[in-house]
């Protein structure tokens, strides 16, 4: 008899959730797939403003959007939160070519990294050097260096199973590619762009001079992967070609900007909070559609989907839509000093960063016991095959917020695709599919519905 009640007590464990999270959970899923928002809100956001560069005139419309939408859902109060973000901007779009001899030129596709400085209004031509890493700069020297453009090409790995493992893998080239090239003398960097399709289209992203005197600074740029294989080839027939390029990008003074954000004030537990976000800004050169259009909108139908359906939450729900992720992470840390000196109790922060592919379900940042607690919940995800379930870390804007007690969550989707638009002029509306949109934002609302209702241990 003992027996009998310890089993039924150690499968009640397992299995923290009732007959009734399974009918909420179809409700979610159901008013999602055929009454959602999401997919046109995220047509008017990318088609109808666009591009959301910290700073820019369209970051400012697009939080206008925003707050104006989250007020339409009849939410317990919505607002803004003032933060200073950096002002970067690309100015007129950027040429290059290679040079095989004089007059005989090639032209190709490249772009300014965010945060590089211009050339000269006549462009910048020099002989390149080829290499894949840091280490090869220092075994070159400066002597083979100096006055040349340094050519990072180092293709991302595609025997990784994770392209955003293959991401990482190329995230220092790209971040601090300008500084270390400087060192040894060079004239400026061309990149790689950060994706493991071939095509004509380069992918942009934030780099740093991580205090290099202005002067000393010199021009970073993206090169598609289809001219950096053509740029290769070249250099191993001829070593002596001259690549040209072109850029007249400009960083000016910051500027403020806002995180937007609304809440519906929780029912028994007011002072704990469950969030759900993502970034509003996106880079300039597509719509932002994917990176992070599709988060935003799959963010506000959560508490879109509460307010259908009839959900009154336990806990104080709260949407944060942040500024500046793509350059600066300024409204993350805005909100996370906020939090802390209010002193409140964010229990739980879920952000959807991986694009509007299809949701498999999440990572989470926790303790071993809450993350037992999540994943007794898998078996609710199976019937819409959502079933990865991982601890792992979070993204980066709410990264700040963690602390010893809470859980923060990432949904992930299947990412296969997510680099061949990421960053690039590719990332507009037509590339996302409906239907995973929907999915995606059904999935963060059955997460968010069950952490509300029965919180950490």
């Amino acid at each position: 008899m003992k027996k009998t009640a310890l089993f039924i007590i150690f499968f009640i464990s397992l299995n923290i959730y009732s007959q009734t999270d399974e009918v909420v959970l179809k409700q979610l899923y159901s008013e999602s797939l055929t009454n959602g928002k999401s997919y046109d809100w995220l047509s008017y956001l990318t088609t109808q403003i666009g591009g959301r560069l910290s700073g820019s005139y369209n970051a400012e419309k697009a939080v206008a959007w925003a707050k104006e939408e989250l007020d339409s859902l009849g939410l317990d109060k919505v607002w803004l939160q003032p933060v200073m973000v950096p002002k970067w901007v690309r100015g007129t779009k950027e040429y290059a070519f290679i040079e095989t001899t004089p007059g005989k030129t090639t032209s190709v596709n490249i772009c300014a990294l965010g945060g590089s400085i211009a050339t000269s209004p006549a462009g910048l031509k020099a002989h390149v050097v080829e290499i894949q890493g840091f280490e090869q700069l220092k075994a070159l020297g400066k002597e083979n260096i100096e006055g040349k453009i340094v050519f990072y090409n180092r293709p991302m790995q595609a025997n990784l199973l994770h392209p955003f493992e293959a991401y990482r893998d190329g995230l220092n080239l790209r971040y601090q590619g300008a500084v270390e090239a400087s060192k040894y003398g060079a004239v400026g960097v061309i990149i790689r762009s950060l994706s493991l399709k071939l095509d004509e289209f380069p992918h942009t992203g934030v780099m740093s001079y991580e205090g290099v005197p202005v002067e000393k600074r010199i021009p970073a740029a993206a090169i598609s992967t289809k001219d950096a294989e053509l740029l290769s080839t070249m250099l191993k027939l001829d070593k002596t070609i001259h690549f040209y390029f072109k850029q007249s990008c400009k960083q000016l003074e910051d500027v403020q900007s806002y995180n937007v954000i609304g809440e519906i004030t929780g029912s028994e537990y007011p002072n704990e909070y469950v969030v759900v976000g993502a970034h509003l800004d996106s880079w300039d050169l597509g719509d932002g559609a994917h990176d992070n259009g599709a988060g935003v909108v799959q963010s506000m139908d959560v508490l879109r989907l509460f307010k259908k359906i009839k959900i009154t939450p336990k806990r104080t729900l709260r949407i944060v839509l942040f500024m500046n992720k793509e350059n600066g992470l300024r409204g993350a840390l805005k909100y996370a000093e906020e939090v802390k000196s209010k002193n409140e109790n964010h229990i739980f922060a879920l952000e959807s960063d991986t694009g509007g592919f299809m949701p498999r379900g999440f990572s989470f940042d926790s303790k071993e016991a809450d993350y037992n607690l999540v994943l007794s919940w898998k078996p609710l995800f199976k019937p819409y095959l959502q079933q990865y379930f991982e601890q792992g870390a979070s993204d980066a804007n709410i990264g700040p917020l963690k602390t010893n007690s809470n859980v923060l969550a990432s949904l992930r989707t299947d990412s296969q695709r997510y680099f061949d638009y990421h960053h690039a002029s590719t990332d507009t509306f037509d590339a996302v599919n409906k239907r995973e949109l929907e999915l995606g934002a059904a999935t963060m609302a059955a997460l968010v519905y069950l952490m509300d209702n029965y919180g950490l241990k």
